[in-house]
C-alpha cells in the first residue's frame, strides 16, 4: 500500500523527527511504499495568495476559491501545490504528524491544507442542490482512503481528559479529523496522541515506538471514527442539521459521531 506522511516539525533531531524515521522504516519493512512531505525541510510556503496560480482568472481582484478552481481546471496551479495533490491521489493512507501547538496544528501544516485543498479538489466537489449538498463528509475526491493523526503534546493525558483543563482531546482534534480529513472523503482512524513529550527516556520511547508500530500495522484494519456521512440520511438538506430523531438531546461535536445505530 502507499502511505503519505505529512510532517510538520522544525527540528530533525526532535522526538517527532525520531518517530517519523521510525514510521517510515516500519512501513517499508512491512512492504509499503512511503512518501514524506517534510514541510519545514521543503520550506513550504504557508500563505495562500495570488502567487499560487500561474495565470489569473481576474487580475483586478483575488478570489481565493475562484482563482483556486480556475488554476486547478486549467493546469495553472503552482507546481508545489500540484505535487502535493498528486501525492494525495497516490496515497492509500495519509498520516498528518505534528506537535499540538496552541491547541491546533502548526501554521505551516495549516498552510499546506489551505493551499493543497484547492476548490474542485477537496471542496466544491459534486452536485449542490435541494437533494445533495456536494460530495463531502464521507464522499469526495479522497473517499476510500484512510487518514490518521500522529500528535505530540507537552501536557499530561489528564490535562486533555473529559474534565481536563485543556478540554477533551477528541474535541480539540474534531476540526482536523472531521473538517480537514473527513470532509474531502477520508475514513479517519482514531488519533495516536503522545503526551508529556518532555519526559521521554529510553524505556518510555521504546514503549511509544512499539505502540506506534502496532497502529501502523493496523492502518487498514482498525475501525475508523464513525462520523455521520452528510448524504447518508441523518442530515436534513439543504439545512445540514441532524434530523430531530437522530441523537435526540445530543449537541455539539458528539452529535456527529454515531455511538449506536442512531
Amino acid at each position: 500500500m502507499n502511505v503519505l506522511i505529512v510532517y510538520a516539525h522544525p527540528e530533525p533531531q526532535s522526538l517527532n523527527g525520531s518517530l517519523k524515521h521510525f514510521a517510515v522504516a516500519h512501513l517499508q519493512r512491512a512492504g509499503h511504499q512511503v512518501q514524506v512531505s517534510d514541510l519545514y525541510a521543503m520550506q513550504w510556503k504557508a500563505t495562500l495568495d495570488a502567487g499560487d496560480t500561474l495565470g489569473r482568472l481576474d487580475p483586478r481582484c483575488f478570489s481565493p476559491s475562484g482563482e483556486s478552481r480556475h488554476a486547478l481546471e486549467h493546469g495553472l496551479q503552482s507546481p508545489d501545490i500540484a505535487a502535493e495533490q498528486a501525492k494525495l491521489l497516490w496515497a492509500d493512507a495519509v498520516i498528518l504528524q505534528f506537535p499540538l501547538w496552541w491547541f491546533s496544528m502548526p501554521a505551516i501544516l495549516k498552510g499546506w491544507v489551505d493551499r493543497v485543498y484547492a476548490h474542485g479538489f477537496a471542496y466544491g466537489v459534486g452536485e449542490h442542490s435541494e437533494a445533495r449538498w456536494g460530495e463531502r463528509y464521507g464522499e469526495g475526491t479522497l473517499a476510500g482512503k484512510r487518514a490518521m493523526l500522529l500528535v505530540t503534546t507537552g501536557g499530561w493525558d489528564s490535562h486533555y481528559s473529559a474534565r481536563g483543563i485543556n478540554g477533551p482531546m477528541d474535541d480539540l482534534l474534531f476540526p482536523i479529523q472531521h473538517g480537514i480529513l473527513h470532509y474531502p472523503g477520508f475514513d479517519v482512524l482514531p488519533a495516536m496522541v503522545i503526551h508529556r513529550t518532555g519526559r521521554m527516556d529510553d524505556d518510555r520511547y521504546a514503549t511509544v515506538a512499539h505502540a506506534l508500530g502496532q497502529r501502523l500495522d493496523a492502518l487498514w484494519s482498525d475501525a475508523p471514527i464513525a462520523f455521520r456521512p452528510q448524504n447518508g440520511g441523518d442530515y436534513a438538506i439543504p439545512q445540514l442539521t441532524l434530523r430531530e430523531d437522530i441523537a435526540p438531546g445530543v449537541q455539539g461535536f458528539a452529535a456527529h459521531v454515531r455511538r449506536s445505530n442512531r
